[in-house]
């Protein structure tokens, strides 16, 4: 048994904490907020503590006498908490999804191993278990160069509502932010960004369509670099219902993403933005989350497809983005504690398990994996 503290207890922090108690670990929960980390405990059976994430001193203080921290904090203050863990000798874990914190992040390489501990952002969906699969894949198809690996990955409602066919499902700041920062691909082999909410494609998908996907930001994760020069061409998009990207497009192309504040009101229009979608975006109801990575490759003169598919949905205790956002890192967690990985170092999930573990360990959680194309 492991001394694991989580960090942050929206639905994913509260999910992740479940997660490893059920696990047989004992698990700190901690917010700012002590009613929300009572909360937390009370449904993942964890003990609460308040801790503010902005207070230094007040985090390496509760990461002193534990084994790994499992961060579900607001992206920006993911250097600073991993420094924390760093410094304390935790393993550390987070959700990721902001390229440019990230690459921070995986500046600290050599700290990290200097502490003998792993220090892994990218560990939710996507970035996340999407990547995972994607490296899977691509093992699969052996040597040899790669003509497409992509990736498509969608948090939706069970039954779309509104013009945005959209309900809220976490921090919309984590949502604009996806839809607002350059998205990185591979295109002719090179690295390369694309615009968000481009390139719309309609998405077949038995039960649950018709879908359309387009460019976001974060889910590529390591990818681009990792596959430079032997991946002719990889994206990474996501899904929603028909319609949902033209409208947030249109957001963006006036202005509504800026966070500057303005002559006269002072308030930046993405702040406004953010007030609003909290305010007026439906949330609570029955969710799903659909993921397909698949890789392309002329492997002896045939074209050979290896892929996976996750179809998930609420299990009555959580919803399916909550469960497929936590379980996986409390899977790479559980695996690097166990002695299970040896993962030390900066790196982001896809370096730091194989697809078959995190299937394997995943197996408990009610998460299921078919190969695509079935």
């Amino acid at each position: 048994m492991a001394r694991i503290a989580v960090l942050g207890t929206g639905i994913v922090g509260t999910a992740a904490a479940w997660d490893l108690t059920r696990r047989g670990h004992e698990v700190v929960v901690a917010d700012a907020r002590s009613e929300a980390a009572a909360n937390a405990a009370a449904l993942s059976g964890a003990k609460a503590v308040t801790v503010d994430a902005t207070d230094d001193i007040a985090v390496r203080r509760l990461f002193a006498d534990r084994d790994a921290v499992v961060s579900a904090l607001p992206y920006a203050l993911g250097v600073a908490v991993a420094e924390a863990a760093i410094a304390t000798a935790t393993h550390y874990f987070d959700f990721g999804g902001n390229p440019t914190i990230v690459a921070r992040q995986l500046l600290l390489d050599e700290a990290a191993r200097r502490a003998d501990v792993a220090v892994v952002p990218d560990c939710g969906l996507a970035p996340g278990m999407a990547d995972v699969l994607a490296v899977g894949v691509v093992a699969e198809l052996g040597e040899g160069p790669i003509d497409e690996v992509r990736l498509r990955v969608g948090a939706l409602p069970a039954t779309p509502t509104g013009a945005l066919g959209y309900q809220l499902a976490f921090n919309p700041a984590g949502l604009i932010n996806e839809y607002a920062e350059p998205c990185e691909i591979l295109s002719g082999g090179r690295y390369a960004t694309v615009e968000p909410l481009t390139e719309i494609e309609a998405v077949a998908w038995e039960r649950w369509g018709p879908l359309e996907a387009f460019h976001t930001a974060g889910g590529s994760s390591s990818l681009p670099r990792r596959w430079e020069g032997r991946v002719r061409h990889l994206d990474y998009k996501t899904l929603r219902f028909p319609g949902h990207c033209a409208s947030f497009r249109a957001m963006l192309e006036i202005g509504l993403f800026d966070e500057t504040p303005q002559p006269g009101s002072g308030a930046a229009p993405r702040t406004v933005l953010l007030e609003a979608l909290s305010r007026h975006l439906p949330a609570g109801a029955p969710d799903l989350v659909l993921v397909r990575a698949w890789a392309v490759a002329e492997r002896n003169g045939e074209r050979r497809i290896a892929g996976y598919q996750v179809e998930d949905v609420h299990d009555g205790r959580f919803s399916a983005l909550a469960r497929t956002t936590a379980f996986p890192a409390t899977a790479l967690a559980h695996l690097v504690v166990t002695g299970a990985v040896s993962t030390r170092g900066a790196c982001t999930m896809d370096g730091a398990l194989d697809a078959t573990a995190m299937i394997e360990t995943l197996a408990g959680t009610g998460i299921e994996f078919t190969r695509y194309p079935g």
